[in-house]
């Protein structure tokens, strides 16, 4: 008789195919069976009757312990990957950040060293390029492919930090991953235009949460979504836009997909849920990030797009602060560590998305994350499949959940989605078929996460 490690019975496996009722066998972190009514010798049974199973996501969008404003992002390695995994996330990107000097691989292998010890789930890492070190970033680049990282990140703006990067910059990088079957992430906003309204808005006096909004408006970041696509289309290089979050820029980046050009466009559930209106709230520093969430009708236009799978991924750009340091720009807007609570909260709210029929169950796998794995080259994550890393989620339809701080596992003391009730939420989370969430309790540890190595694009 076969003997497995774990079997799921009797659950609606979720595909980006569709749904259909399916037994999931489990041995040495692989699935190595799909099928109605798997017989064999399991060390573990879990009956699913009435519940989804679905891919644990990939979140590829988090700033885990960052040095930014003055301060340090609130989640570490540890309690941001085990908030995930309470989530239903089960592999997590991070964005080191390289500096003038600096290499990327004594960058990766340094965060490596902390993430080897600390990670409660599977990581991966984006290298966020800022000084091309009179070309030898270029060079060091196909060492980094070879290495499994296959992402590189530009920010077009942040110039006082030091992190912005120029259109040469950011022409050399598009055409060094087209030879080498990477791709570079881009920020897009125009520094120049938010340098300006900041100047003014702080000489006028006006230094409320609702000045960060209108420093860098949507046209602001329109602007630099349509330069970015207009070097992609014209380079002909690979770009992934993370955090889209205006309607115009949007529009920009789903017309390059239809001329052909390599374009991928991510967003994030805060501006899927909250417009700039929250910027007027008292406690409007606390949704400070940057893009900033905008107007109803960029948010309309972002369903539109997800409906219509125009849009290729959802992640968090989980970066959050504590309340004291939010409050540090309480009289003045640009003190206002830029950053929000997310990676927990990602699967939950695409799901009771679809849960409520505003999108499909598919289409929220799809998003959260067989799209990640197949654009970021994760070869084994994403779908369930024999032969793939049996990361996989319970999801109960009909379980009640409110998100408040008390029930998170972050170590943030605040978060925007506090209150937030959802109608169907996962109550089982196993990462390569080890079980790391069950019911409200993380049961994993730290070190159980290993190095996603990314495969390059053919």
């Amino acid at each position: 008789m076969k003997h497995y490690n774990l079997i799921i019975k009797n659950g609606i496996v979720v595909t980006t195919e569709g749904m259909y009722k399916c037994d999931i066998a489990v041995k040495d972190e692989k699935i190595v069976e799909m099928g109605l009514n798997i017989e064999g010798e399991a060390d573990k049974t879990v009956d699913a009757s009435g519940m989804l199973v679905l891919p644990g996501a990939i979140d590829v969008h988090t700033h885990l312990q960052m040095p930014f404003g003055g301060t340090v992002s609130a989640d570490s390695y540890l309690s941001g990957t085990r908030a995930a995994a309470c989530g239903g996330v089960t592999t997590l990107f991070d964005y080191p950040v390289q500096r003038a000097g600096g290499t990327i691989m004594d960058l990766i292998n340094s965060k490596k060293e902390i993430l080897e010890k600390d990670a409660c789930i599977d990581w991966a890492s984006h290298c966020c390029i800022t000084n091309l070190n009179d070309g030898a970033i270029l060079k060091e680049m196909e060492k980094a492919v070879e290495e499994g990282i296959t992402s590189f990140k530009c920010f077009l703006v942040y110039k006082k930090e030091n992190m912005m990067v120029d259109d040469g910059t950011l022409a050399r990088l598009l055409l060094r991953a087209r030879e080498l079957g990477a791709l570079v992430n881009i920020h897009a906003e125009n520094p120049d235009l938010i340098d300006m309204y900041t100047e003014q808005f702080l000489k006028e006096g006006k230094t409320g949460a609702w000045y960060h909004y209108l420093s860098r408006p949507e046209f602001v970041e329109a602007e630099a979504d349509r330069r970015a696509v207009h070097w992609a289309k014209h380079l002909n290089g690979p770009l992934y836009v993370v955090h889209m979050a205006d309607k115009e820029g949007l529009e920009a980046c789903i017309q390059a997909k239809r001329e052909g050009a390599e374009v991928y466009i991510e967003t994030c559930p805060q501006y899927l849920e909250f417009t700039c209106d929250v910027y007027k709230r008292e406690d409007g520093r606390n949704f400070v990030c940057s893009p900033p969430m905008k107007g109803q009708e960029s948010q309309d236009a972002l369903w539109q797009a997800i409906k219509a799978d125009l849009i290729d991924t959802v992640a968090t750009d989980h970066c959050p602060f504590q309340s004291y340091e939010k409050d540090w720009g309480k009289d003045d807007f640009t003190k206002i560590p830029n950053g929000c609570a997310g990676v927990e909260n990602l699967y939950p709210y695409m799901l009771d998305a679809a849960n409520k029929g505003k999108i499909t169950f598919s289409q929220a796998v799809a998003l959260c994350s067989t799209n990640p794995a197949k654009i970021f080259g994760c070869s084994q994550k994403g779908e369930l499949r024999v032969g793939k890393d049996a990361d996989i989620v319970i999801y109960d339809k009909n379980k009640d959940f409110t998100v408040s701080v008390k029930n998170m596992h972050s170590d943030y003391d605040h978060t925007i989605w506090e209150g937030k009730k959802f109608h169907g939420y996962p109550v089982q989370t196993y990462l390569r078929g080890n079980l790391v969430y069950d019911n409200g309790e993380f049961t994993g540890k730290p070190g159980m996460g290993k190095f996603v190595k990314r495969v390059p694009k053919k």
